[in-house]
């Protein structure tokens, strides 16, 4: 079944990656304690949001938090955080952003400017796939 909201298509099929079935696109881990806006649950590892626009908005602010909090102003840096070696295959996952973005692991990201490609290319890498 597909829906539409707003100017996302949304599919509601098992076949989906996860992230898209949860509207979660950027995979964010459901943390003990902390709800995002839009959050309606998680699926015992990953949270799940009302709508996909409620998924963008919580990983447009989890990057910025980044840049804010903790100073990780590079894919790499990002990436080694938003990712873990233990849990990825990081130095991958930073390969395939800086290949997106068309910038190297270690050149600063200009915030808002890059943040829309930032995100693509993660959730590109997240679900294999970005239709939004």
């Amino acid at each position: 079944m597909i829906a539409m909201m707003g100017f996302f298509m949304v599919s509601r099929s098992d076949s989906e990656p996860r992230g898209i079935r949860n509207h979660n696109p950027g995979n964010i881990r459901d943390a003990a304690g902390d709800t995002w806006l839009g959050q309606r649950g998680t699926d015992g590892e990953f949270a799940i949001f009302e709508s996909p626009e409620y998924g963008l908005r919580a990983l447009a602010r989890l990057l910025k938090n980044y840049r804010d909090l903790y100073d990780l102003r590079t894919v790499r840096g990002i990436i080694n955080r938003y990712a873990p070696a233990s849990e990825n295959n990081t130095s991958a996952y930073v390969s395939h952003v800086v290949s997106a973005l068309g910038i190297g692991p270690d050149d600063s990201l200009q915030f808002p400017a890059q943040l829309p490609a930032l995100m693509a290319a993660i959730i590109w890498h997240e679900n294999g796939k970005q239709p939004y």
